[in-house]
C-alpha cells in the first residue's frame, strides 16, 4: 500500500522511522525528578530490530519483540527466533501483539492482521473486510470484543466478520493533517469499562458503549495528537501528546505544546517542571505489574511515575513501548533497538547475542 506524504513526513516518521536521538547528560532537578543514570558497553551482536515497536509476553511466558523490518522475534528464555514473510506472516512490520482467550496470537502489521496459533498463521486483510491494512493497535476489552485501530480508523472483528466502527470528529481548532487523520493510536479501557481511542489530530474520544465524550485542547488537553492513553490505579487518566506543530512544513514554527496530560475526571494537570514531559512529544505510556507508570520522552530518557514521583532513566535512544516480564524486568522497545532495566536499575542493550539473563 502507497502512502502519501503531501502533507508532512513527521508523523510517519515517529512510527516509522524514528531518528535515534542522543541524550542530554544534564542532571534532573533533585526535588522533581530522581535521576538513575547506568549504562553498560552494548554487547557485540545484531539488534533485535533497528525499530523495536512491541514487546508482549505471552501466557507461556515467551517474549515476543515486533520490529518494522524483520518480522517479530520470539524469545523462548533460551533462544531467539524470528518469524517472517517466509513463516507466513503477511508483512514484517509488526507493531502490536494481543492474545485472545483461547491462546491464540494476534499481530498486527503493515499487511492487515495474523492470527498464530503456534503452528500456522491466517491472515486477514482489507479483501476480507478490515478497514485499512496498516494496523497500529489491536485490544481485547473486559467484554471480549476484539478492537483493530489502524491507520484509516477502528473496525470490531467477532472472529470472522469485520464491522466499521465510527468515530465522530470532533470540532477542532488545529490544522489537520489528511495523511494521518485516520489513525487511531492507542486503544484502552478504564475501570468503568470506558473504551478510550487516541486519534492524531481529534485528540482522546471515551466511549461508554453507547456515546461519545471528546477532550481536545478546548477541553484541556495541551495537544490534538494524542499518542496513548493509560488509567492508573486511582482512576486518572493519563494521556501522551505529541507537538501537532511538527507537522508544519515551516521548519521553524514546529514548536508547541504536547507531553504529559493528567486528566482526574475535572480538569487537566501539566508537567512543565520535568524535562520532556512538557512542550515535546510523549509517545508511550504503561502501566507495569505494579500499577505504577513507565513514560516516553524523545531527549529525556524514560519516567517511571512512582509513590507519587518521577524517577528518571537514561536510555540513549527513544523508546516506543515497554513491558514488564513476570521475573520484574523492564524491556524497552526502542528506534535503535531493545533494552532492558533490570531490577538493580542497570540499563542495558540486548542484542541477538543478549545478555539476557
Amino acid at each position: 500500500m502507497t502512502m502519501k506524504l503531501s502533507f508532512s513526513i513527521y508523523p510517519l516518521i515517529i512510527l516509522l522511522v524514528l531518528t535515534v536521538l542522543p541524550l542530554s547528560c544534564n542532571s534532573q532537578d533533585k526535588n522533581k525528578a530522581v535521576q538513575v543514570t547506568i549504562e553498560k558497553e552494548k554487547p557485540k551482536g545484531e539488534q533485535i530490530g533497528e525499530y523495536v515497536v512491541e514487546t508482549f509476553q505471552d501466557s507461556k511466558g515467551y517474549i515476543w519483540f515486533g520490529t518494522l523490518e524483520k518480522g517479530i522475534a520470539k524469545y523462548d528464555g533460551n533462544t531467539l527466533k524470528y518469524l517472517t514473510t517466509n513463516d507466513g506472516l503477511p508483512s514484517n512490520r509488526v507493531t502490536t501483539v494481543v492474545e485472545d482467550d483461547l491462546g491464540n496470537l494476534w499481530f498486527g502489521t503493515g499487511a492487515g492482521i495474523s492470527k498464530f496459533d503456534g503452528k500456522t498463521f491466517t491472515n486477514y486483510s482489507e479483501k476480507d473486510g478490515l478497514c485499512n491494512n496498516l494496523v497500529s493497535n489491536l485490544f481485547i476489552d473486559s467484554k471480549g470484543i476484539f478492537w483493530i485501530g489502524t491507520w484509516g480508523g477502528v473496525c470490531k472483528f467477532d472472529g470472522t466478520q469485520f464491522e466499521k466502527f465510527q468515530i465522530p470528529y470532533p470540532k477542532i481548532e488545529t490544522t489537520i493533517n489528511p495523511d494521518t487523520k485516520d489513525w487511531i493510536t492507542t486503544i484502552s479501557e478504564d475501570k468503568n469499562r470506558n473504551i478510550w481511542f487516541g486519534r492524531d489530530g481529534y485528540g482522546a474520544s471515551k466511549f461508554n458503549g453507547n456515546s461519545f465524550i471528546h477532550f481536545t485542547t478546548k477541553e484541556g488537553l495541551n495537544s490534538n495528537n494524542v499518542q496513548s492513553i493509560v488509567e492508573d490505579k486511582t482512576g486518572n487518566i493519563w494521556i501522551a501528546t505529541r507537538v501537532a506543530e511538527k507537522d508544519n512544513a515551516d521548519a521553524n514554527k514546529r514548536f508547541g505544546k504536547g507531553g504529559l496530560n493528567k486528566y482526574d475526571g475535572q480538569k487537566f494537570n501539566y508537567f512543565p517542571e520535568i524535562e520532556g514531559l512538557n512542550e515535546s512529544d510523549v509517545f508511550t505510556i504503561y502501566k507495569d505489574n505494579s500499577s505504577d507508570l513507565w513514560i516516553s520522552t524523545t531527549s529525556h530518557g524514560v519516567y517511571n511515575y512512582t509513590n507519587n514521583g518521577f524517577v528518571n532513566y537514561k536510555v540513549p535512544t527513544s523508546t516506543m513501548t515497554f513491558l514488564e516480564d513476570t521475573k520484574g524486568n523492564i524491556w524497552l522497545g526502542c528506534a535503535g533497538g531493545l533494552y532492558k532495566i533490570k531490577q538493580n536499575g542497570e540499563t542495558i542493550n540486548i542484542t541477538t547475542n543478549g545478555p539476557w539473563k
